[in-house]
């Protein structure tokens, strides 16, 4: 348990009138306190008239029958769950309903004096397999983890991203069984790092929040608003300090300034908005940036060459420990049955290219599915991994090349899904599940292949930069 209770995700949300092509979508960064926890992709088929079956924790005394009937949906989970927990991490199900869970976040002492955080409650190693085979719509979502949550109670602060093609919605529970969640905006983004972010609350627009039962009766019995006017759920529930200030505001800061550069912030300040709007619209690229990105062209880059007390004060979105990204997109420019995306990235998001996976697919390609625990370029998240690794071995000399290689990956996938989006339009039912599952495992092994090449040439490349060398005459 206190391998994940440690760990730190960094969380984005776009409104569809947001997006650039009117997608919503939601996204995250999985960091988990190691370096190395491998991870695979799984596909789980739907299934009908399955009495009796129970979801149970491999971390606490979690355990709790699930309903008979469920969505097909892929997940994310840990290989070795028997130690780590499944962790599904993110997923779409067939209803096109999807979630990512969770991003770990910290309820203040004087709010969890009241209610404690239940030992063998419902956490975030089976909260996505607790919810979303279930689900037909992203406020479906949000009101079963309420449910779920009043009956188990949770055992960690977590926060739980859903959407469907129309809503997206942040829930932050923050106490043994107290929530709320808020419906962003169609027009603006979120940007959340690890510590309470909704502010003020409307208790008189249940179409925009949804809250815990007896939530404001109990943050009045026990005194806990700290404000003189309002009902600001941050305030109330969340911290301010040291911590939230070089761990945490910083990457809040960051991601805000990157869609509003014209709006000055200081990196540490603890009332940075939660509702952000911008004149850009937010692309898939543009959220990928931003989970891979380490305080670029700023004072508090790590990578940067130059020694200064700066470029470690702040800690970075992108991580070695990321063990997967993820952007979950549901299109409003397609067909329903095609229009679910899943761009996964399995190496440092900073190095690393998102594949775009179909949702509506009845299996993953081997390489992702069949992940071993030690290293193996077989696998993709070995490949992806020893790929980030190289590059950031010399990071001077490799990162345009890198650069140019994720830039060109790209090209490729938005070719393919448009190519894809085009030839789908001949397929129905199980012939385009089966014909948009042939089109993700292609592109898999295309990646693969390029990857394993420029792979090839950052090795050639690095002995050449090697130290063990010297001047010497052409004839020796």
């Amino acid at each position: 348990m206190q391998q994940k209770s440690l760990s730190a995700c960094t969380t984005i949300l776009v409104g569809k009138k947001a997006s650039l092509d009117g997608s919503t979508m939601i996204a995250r960064n999985d960091d988990t306190f190691h370096a190395v926890a491998p991870h695979k992709f799984e596909y789980h088929q739907p299934q009908t008239g399955q009495k009796g079956q129970i979801v149970k924790s491999w971390l606490n005394g979690f355990q709790a029958q699930v309903p008979e009937d469920s969505y097909g949906w892929p997940g994310v989970p840990n290989v070795d769950y028997k130690h780590e927990g499944y962790y599904d991490e993110s997923g779409i199900n067939t209803k096109n309903v999807a979630m990512s869970a969770t991003e770990s976040t910290y309820g203040n002492e004087r709010a969890l004096a009241y209610d404690p955080l239940v030992k063998d409650g419902l956490d975030e190693d089976c909260i996505v397999r607790m919810v979303l085979p279930y689900v037909d719509s992203a406020k479906a979502a949000v009101q079963r983890t309420g449910a779920l949550i009043a009956q188990y109670g949770s055992p960690a602060g977590n926060s739980v991203l859903f959407s469907d093609k129309n809503d997206v919605w942040y829930m932050e529970i923050v106490t043994g069984h107290h929530w709320v969640a808020q419906r962003i905006p169609d027009d603006a983004y979120v940007i959340a790092a690890n510590r309470v972010s909704i502010q003020q609350v409307d208790f008189d627009n249940p179409s925009e929040f949804m809250w815990s039962d007896g939530i404001q009766n109990f943050v009045a019995d026990n005194h806990l608003n700290t404000d003189s006017q309002g009902w600001n759920f941050r305030h109330i529930f969340g911290t301010n300090n040291q911590k939230d200030r070089h761990y945490n505001n910083p990457r809040v800061w960051f991601g805000q300034r990157y869609f509003n550069p014209e709006i000055q912030q200081d990196p540490e300040d603890g009332e940075l908005p939660f509702i952000c709007r911008t004149n850009h619209k937010i692309s898939v690229d543009d959220i990928e940036y931003i989970l891979g990105s380490h305080y670029n062209e700023t004072p508090y880059d790590p990578l940067q060459s130059s020694e200064t007390h700066e470029k470690y004060l702040y800690r970075p979105i992108g991580l070695n420990r990321t063990q997967n990204s993820h952007v979950l997109q549901i299109r409003n420019n397609v067909p329903d049955e095609y229009a679910a995306i899943m761009w996964l990235c399995l190496g440092y998001p900073t190095f690393s290219p998102y594949l775009p996976f179909y949702t509506n697919m009845n299996d993953t390609a081997p390489s992702y599915n069949d992940t071993s625990m030690h290293f193996n370029l077989k696998d993709a998240y070995w490949l992806y991994k020893g790929m980030s690794v190289l590059v950031e071995s010399h990071y001077k000399e490799f990162i345009q090349g890198n650069i140019d290689f994720l830039t060109e990956c790209r090209r490729q996938f938005r070719a393919v899904v448009a190519q894809t989006d085009q030839a789908a339009n001949k397929y129905h039912g199980q012939e385009l599940t089966e014909f948009l599952t042939k089109q993700n495992q292609a592109l898999v092994q295309t990646n693969q292949t390029q990857t394993l090449q420029y792979m090839g040439e950052l090795m050639t490349q690095g002995i050449n930069l090697s130290k063990l060398t010297f001047d010497m005459d052409k004839n020796l």
